[in-house]
């Protein structure tokens, strides 16, 4: 299926005197599964839309490969797109809904039926070709959408929220069918959604929006594993913030004190600092001791099957959540109880008081 990359300069899109899209230059590689992650109203559908052709551009471009599209009609634009509510023909058939792109380019009618028997196999529902949409589930109605949207063979995908009307186990199913699909079609996907663990599940890069504007560009490792500022870190997945006082005269051995002047931890810094700070830490990257580490009290334990979840308050009033795997474990540690937390100084991400990553 062709394919090509897909580049955006300096894009802008207002709405009277509020910016939806504020200069977001983004370039997605030929055949990559790229996610616009953030939360409602942050302007990634927006951005979808103006990629789609059914927003305008304001300022700056968006070329598809070396084709500037500004000005180019959605129709005309070779892509194909799903919508967070399938869209698709009440009173056709799966088979008739799938062939209505061919159809609308006048495809030689042989090779409309071998393209429409491809897609549908590809998707798995070649046995309820037959069948109109109501008597299909919600997620057969959004294969069916899948289909008729690669069928066309566009080069570029772009997908709206399409899994947030199914229910959580089958959009878990979907996702991954979803994931594998593109990768074997290796079409040019732009992919919309407010749900972390999804971008984290099928993406090969994600770009972290707020207020019309890029936060981090990353694979989903490096989104989690090193988030360019608090944001992020609080945004994808749960992270725990401690406010501390960073003491880095020599940055190779900079010490992190809580405020009551206890020594959190020691760590390497990229540069020397001094003053207030922002340790960012996971849930799993603490440690329970019995002696060694920040005094501490359970107040929550939360057994989750896999792992169990804690809630706990440091002695000076500020609260926790560590998690422990339940097959490292033998039992569930009851609330009330007396313990010391630690953290790995090598897993922990350090801010400035101005949100700048401190650690290297």
């Amino acid at each position: 299926m062709p394919s090509h990359n897909v580049i955006i300069s300096n894009a802008v899109k207002r709405y009277g005197d509020f910016t939806a899209v504020d200069k977001i230059s983004l370039t997605v590689k030929q055949g990559e599964f790229f996610t616009l992650l953030g939360p409602s109203g942050c302007g990634k559908t927006t951005l979808l839309r103006m990629i789609a052709g059914f927003n305008s551009v304001d300022e700056g471009a968006i070329h598809f490969a070396d084709l500037l599209i500004n000005n180019v009609p959605a129709h005309k634009r070779d892509i194909g797109m799903v919508f967070q509510n399938y869209a698709i023909f009440p009173h056709l058939t799966v088979w008739d809904n799938v062939a209505y792109g061919l159809k609308a380019r006048r495809v030689n009618p042989q090779d409309i039926q071998r393209k429409v028997r491809e897609a549908l196999e590809l998707v798995q529902i070649a046995p309820l070709a037959k069948r109109r949409p109501n008597e299909l589930s919600g997620g057969q109605q959004q294969r069916v959408a899948l289909a008729r949207a690669f069928v066309i063979e566009p080069k570029v995908l772009l997908m709206d929220e399409p899994l947030s009307n199914l229910d959580a186990k089958l959009r878990v199913q979907m996702r991954g069918s979803l994931k594998k699909l593109q990768h074997r079609l290796g079409i040019t996907t732009i992919y919309v959604t407010h749900d972390q663990e999804e971008a984290l599940s099928i993406s090969d890069r994600i770009a972290v929006m707020k207020d019309g504007r890029i936060m981090q560009v990353g694979t989903p490792s490096q989104i989690y594993m090193k988030p360019e500022n608090p944001f992020v870190a609080g945004f994808i997945g749960i992270s725990n913030f401690i406010e501390c006082q960073i003491d880095a005269v020599d940055p190779r051995e900079a010490r992190l004190l809580l405020p009551d002047g206890d020594t959190i931890a020691s760590v390497r810094l990229a540069r020397p600092y001094q003053g207030g700070g922002m340790i960012c830490v996971r849930p799993e990257q603490l440690i329970f001791s019995d002696n060694y580490g920040i005094q501490a009290r359970i107040e929550l334990a939360t057994f989750l099957g896999d792992f169990v979840e804690y809630e706990v308050r440091l002695a000076g009033g500020q609260t926790l959540q560590v998690n422990e795997y339940t097959k490292d474990i033998a039992d569930i540690r009851p609330a009330d109880t007396p313990i010391c937390v630690s953290l790995n100084p090598d897993r922990i991400i350090v801010y400035s008081e101005d949100a700048e990553v401190l650690t290297c």
